[in-house]
């Protein structure tokens, strides 16, 4: 993780200074602070993902960065969410309680299909 400070060396350009990287001994507490909840944040990501997400992340440096590849891994584009809702409306419409299966199984059915429909954004 880079810690950044303003360049008292460069000008002002549009409106915003120049920033560079602050060395490890010019870190503040606060510093060192974003800079170990970066690290545990990272560890939290490695920890919960698959080999073959993981695989896709691996290469980032910051927790931000694999945050962002993952939601467009995980969300996918407008029509991935289009099947997805499609999908989890169609199964929501044909659900129907079998011989033998208990409430408490059916009420999990359908709760799973409730979250499939709210990950997409359906109420």
């Amino acid at each position: 993780m880079k810690i950044l400070k303003a360049n008292t060396v460069v000008a002002i350009t549009d409106g915003a200074p120049h920033r560079i990287e602050k060395a490890r001994d010019e870190w503040t507490a606060e510093d060192k602070r974003k800079a170990n909840l970066d690290n545990v944040t990272k560890d939290i990501l490695y920890k919960t993902l698959d080999k073959v997400t993981f695989s896709k992340i691996k290469m980032c440096k910051t927790a931000k960065e694999i945050w962002e590849k993952l939601i467009p891994l995980c969300e996918g584009n407008e029509q991935t969410k289009e099947h997805k809702l499609s999908v989890a409306v169609q199964k929501f419409d044909n659900i129907k309680m079998n011989i033998g299966e208990s409430m408490h199984d059916y009420d999990e059915i359908i709760s799973g299909i409730v979250n499939e429909l709210n990950v997409v954004g359906k109420v």
